[in-house]
């Protein structure tokens, strides 16, 4: 027996490339419960489509006639809060990064990025909102300078995401079984893995958790509250 079918997500493409919308478009089909809506080759077309379609994603390229990707991302939100927005660029910058995430965007993915990444991410911010309010794809030097800032105006040097990879090492979750809770890839909770070992100097899982609970970033292992996953 089968499963009941998960309802469709829809998604907006926004970039001035005709080849790469058909390419984004193809690869996004080969996954039944995706359905692209809508096509747009600039920001006005961008947000005149997302008014009409109200779609849940909109893949969004910064490099396109009309305003600004900040400007659309904020007219986006301010007309459809439940259209995530999602940037897909070839720009590799902190600086832009933090802009269009401050402008609301849920994700920032460079186009180098695999396609089942690409799949993994728009999926996971329609299905699971709660567990990503923030989804990176960029350079190990991009992510470095933005946890830098984090860490400064919070006080832990982990990002949510680092922190939820490190509370599913704490409850003994292999690569494959954190990657299915939070619905990335495995080699994107490698990618995690890395960047944690880094920022704690630990040299395994276990004193990765071992430090993470010392600096009280994590509960010890029989004290974290069980995994709930959204409705």
């Amino acid at each position: 027996m089968t499963g009941p079918a998960l309802e469709s997500i829809t998604v907006c493409l926004a970039d001035d490339h005709t080849l790469m919308r058909d390419g984004i478009r193809e690869m996004l089909s080969t996954e039944p419960e995706f359905r692209v809506v809508g096509e747009a080759p600039s920001g006005h077309d961008a947000i005149a489509l997302v008014a009409r379609l109200r779609p849940d994603v909109l893949l969004l390229d910064v490099e396109m006639p009309g305003p600004g990707p900040v400007a659309v991302i904020r007219q986006v939100r301010a007309m459809a809060p439940t259209t995530r927005v999602v940037v897909l660029t070839m720009h590799d910058d902190a600086e832009m990064v933090h802009q269009l995430l401050d402008a609301g965007a849920v994700a920032y993915l460079l186009k180098t990025i695999l396609r089942e990444e690409l799949i993994a991410a728009v999926r996971s911010v329609v299905r699971r909102p709660a567990q990503n309010n923030i989804l990176l794809a960029v350079s190990r030097e991009t992510v470095q300078q933005l946890d830098r800032q984090k860490a400064r105006s919070e006080g832990t040097p982990l990002t949510a995401r680092e922190l939820e990879v490190l509370v599913c090492i704490a409850e003994a979750m292999s690569n494959a079984q954190i990657a299915n809770r939070l619905f990335i890839t495995e080699a994107t909770v490698k990618r995690h893995l890395t960047n944690i070992y880094a920022k704690l100097q630990a040299v395994s899982r276990v004193d990765a958790i071992r430090k993470a609970t010392a600096a009280r970033l994590i509960k010890p292992a029989g004290e974290q509250p069980p995994y709930s996953a959204p409705a």
